[in-house]
């Protein structure tokens, strides 16, 4: 695999492991690379966003991990995005996420991953956006996770007064929601949201 190769399969890769980072560790296991060779590879990459104004990310080092984020100069744009009213519908995956960070909350990304059993990068990453969740602090010990809980434009999303006010399960013991509950939970976001368009 050519030099450039490399550095697509890197970037490919801490792309995936949005905010969970990736550690040299992880990348010698993946690429099958020494580290230094993954070292040198990281230093590449962070100078090609760096020197490039034409590149809106760059490569952070944060508890061991590295990540991409978006450059500082470009925080006006990222803001207006986020402050432009945008469709409030939800996929599948984001409401399902929705309703374990509700149910569990304060959650870590990896613990909702376990209910899912699928990577949930993106649907968190779309609840933030829409201003449902937010984190709340990180958690102690290796890797500093962050926590997940559910806003107050959650609670207006879906007619709530408090958290309280949530479906309860039928099993208080329950890991996660049932299907029937997780239906119900979806039904009440859905009709409210007739309601506002009405």
């Amino acid at each position: 695999m050519t030099r450039e190769e490399q550095l697509g399969v890197l970037e490919s890769l801490l792309f995936a492991a949005g905010d969970a980072g990736l550690s040299t560790e992880q990348l010698t296991g993946v690429m099958e690379i020494t580290h230094i060779e993954a070292l040198n590879l990281l230093e590449l990459l962070s100078e090609r966003y760096n020197d490039n104004p034409d590149r809106g990310l760059i490569l952070l080092e944060l508890a061991g991990t590295f990540q991409l984020a978006t450059k500082k100069a470009h925080a006006e744009y990222l803001r207006k995005l986020v402050e432009v009213p945008s469709n409030t519908v939800l996929s599948q995956a984001s409401l399902e996420t929705l309703a374990i960070i509700a149910y569990r909350q304060p959650v870590t990304r990896m613990e909702v991953d376990e209910v899912r059993g699928v990577q949930t990068d993106g649907p968190i990453r779309t609840l933030v956006a829409k201003g449902l969740v937010t984190d709340k602090g990180r958690v102690d010990g290796a890797g500093r996770a962050k926590l997940y809980v559910t806003t107050s434009e959650f609670l207006d999303a879906f007619g709530l007064n408090s958290l309280d006010d949530l479906p309860k399960l039928a099993d208080p013991e329950a890991e996660e929601p049932d299907q029937s509950e997780m239906d119900l939970f979806f039904d009440r976001f859905n009709q409210n949201k007739e309601q506002e368009e009405e």
